[in-house]
């Protein structure tokens, strides 16, 4: 009797520790894997093979959704004909070319040709995510003088383009949404009608500007819930020969925001600077103001009566930090 008491004891202890084993995990003998999006990465794009993908899109698509720190896409030089998309899931992107004339994204779709694209969908590279940025590329639209034909659309918040080139004719560069801020340094574009136009906050930073033709630089479609439109500081204005009456901007928008501060104006740039696309009630909505223009082309005694000259207190407050502050404030780096 006491040796199956002793048995039964035995067992009823085993199943508890059975038991307590299996309601109760095992630790982990190493530590959880790290989430491979806050990982940097980097990857490599050429056209003959030697890096990790040939096409630039391929390299996008590959870098994890929604990084939370940056994924950087070296390309080595070449011309890349492709219809570049960095989708809104894709962020904190860089694309970090071997360098600005060897690097070309380029493509030519245009409004109303035979794949019947608009100016929306015209781009050879279309960003849509946050924290973009793009060093040493040329952006390209190679359509020619058809019309509307897109080089860079950018939608995205955030986004950062320094040494880049964005080659076009009508609507080159297209800042799209009014709650996109971009910062352009040290950046070269060009273009005929309306070559720099949309809705977003956007700083141009020591960039040439060169028009084609006889036309306007600026088509801003401000909302009336922004302060600032388009900003250019310390930048300088060129044209090619053809172009001899070139106006700084007109309102594609009624509330068309547009300050030019600190800039090298050439023969080229109109008197009166600004045109109000045919509606005089733009004249009473829109803002255009300039603040120590200097050239040829910087007559301040000939602008339209509705433009502003801004006075040296006025122009202080047009800083990186005041420009893009807001809830969530950003202060792009400056090389």
């Amino acid at each position: 009797m006491i040796l199956r008491r002793f048995l039964l004891a035995g067992s009823l202890l085993l199943a508890s520790q059975s038991l307590f084993a299996q309601a109760t995990p095992p630790t982990p003998a190493v530590p959880a894997k790290v989430e491979t999006f806050l990982v940097p990465i980097r990857l490599t794009v050429a056209p003959d093979g030697s890096g990790d993908y040939r096409t630039v899109q391929e390299a996008v698509l590959a870098v994890r959704d929604f990084m939370q720190v940056t994924a950087t896409i070296f390309i080595k030089n070449g011309t890349y004909k492709e219809k570049l998309l960095v989708p809104s899931q894709k962020t904190h992107i860089t694309l970090l070319g071997e360098s600005r004339e060897g690097v070309v994204i380029t493509f030519g779709d245009y409004s109303g040709d035979a794949e019947k694209h608009s100016t929306y969908s015209s781009s050879t590279a279309r960003v849509q995510g946050n924290d973009f940025t793009a060093e040493n590329i040329t952006f390209e639209n190679s359509a020619g003088p058809v019309g509307q034909a897109v080089a860079l659309h950018v939608e995205g918040d955030r986004a950062t383009f320094r040494h880049c080139r964005m080659l076009g004719n009508q609507d080159t560069l297209f800042p799209a949404t009014e709650n996109s801020r971009q910062y352009y340094q040290d950046c070269y574009i060009e273009g005929t009608t309306d070559f720099i136009f949309g809705g977003s906050t956007v700083v141009f930073d020591h960039c040439t500007i060169f028009s084609k033709s006889n036309s306007y630089i600026t088509a801003a479609s401000t909302s009336p819930r922004q302060k600032f439109g388009f900003v250019f500081l310390d930048c300088t204005l060129t044209a090619a020969p053809a172009a001899t009456k070139v106006y700084l901007g007109r309102p594609w928008r009624p509330h068309s925001n547009t300050v030019f501060l600190n800039t090298e104006m050439g023969a080229h740039i109109t008197a009166a600077g600004w045109d109000n696309w045919h509606a005089p009630t733009n004249e009473q909505t829109a803002y255009y103001a300039e603040f120590n223009s200097r050239g040829p082309g910087a007559n301040s005694a000939g602008r339209v009566k509705w433009a502003h000259q801004l006075t040296a207190k006025e122009a202080k407050k047009y800083t990186l930090k005041t420009i893009f502050g807001g809830s969530q404030p950003w202060e792009p780096r400056q090389n």
